[in-house]
C-alpha cells in the first residue's frame, strides 16, 4: 500500500509542479492556446491557482518524506483535490467536457493519497 502512495504522490508532486511553474513562467496571452479557460480569469488569479498547486506539489511529497509535520501531506492532497473541483466545473461550464477527464483522474489520485496518508 505504501508503495501505491508513494507512486501516487509522486505523481501528483510531478503533475502539478510542472503545470504550475508553467503558468508562472508563461503569459496568459501565450497559455491562451493550450488553457483556452485563462480566458475567463485575470492573470493574477491564474498565478494564484499556478501557487497554489506549486504548493500543494511540494506538500504531498516533503512532509511526509522529511517526517517533519507529516499531517500536511494528506492536508495537501486534499488542496489539490479542491483544486481540481474548481477546475473541472470550469470546464463543466465552458462545456468543454474531454478537458475536464483530466480532472477527475487527478482527483481520484488526490482523494485516494488523502485517505491513505490520514
Amino acid at each position: 500500500m505504501n508503495g501505491w502512495l508513494w507512486a501516487g504522490q509522486v505523481f501528483l508532486a510531478v503533475a502539478f509542479a510542472g503545470t504550475g511553474l508553467w503558468k508562472l513562467a508563461v503569459p496568459k496571452e501565450r497559455l491562451r492556446t493550450p488553457m483556452p479557460w485563462v480566458d475567463d480569469l485575470s492573470q493574477r488569479a491564474v498565478h494564484g491557482i499556478a501557487a497554489l498547486e506549486v504548493v500543494g506539489a511540494v506538500g504531498v511529497v516533503l512532509p511526509w518524506a522529511l517526517d517533519v509535520a507529516p499531517v500536511l501531506t494528506p492536508l495537501a492532497a486534499v488542496g489539490l483535490a479542491l483544486v481540481m473541483v474548481g477546475g473541472f466545473a470550469t470546464h463543466i461550464r465552458r462545456h468543454e467536457y474531454a478537458r475536464s477527464l483530466s480532472n477527475v483522474l487527478f482527483l481520484v489520485v488526490a482523494v485516494l493519497v488523502a485517505a491513505g496518508r490520514f
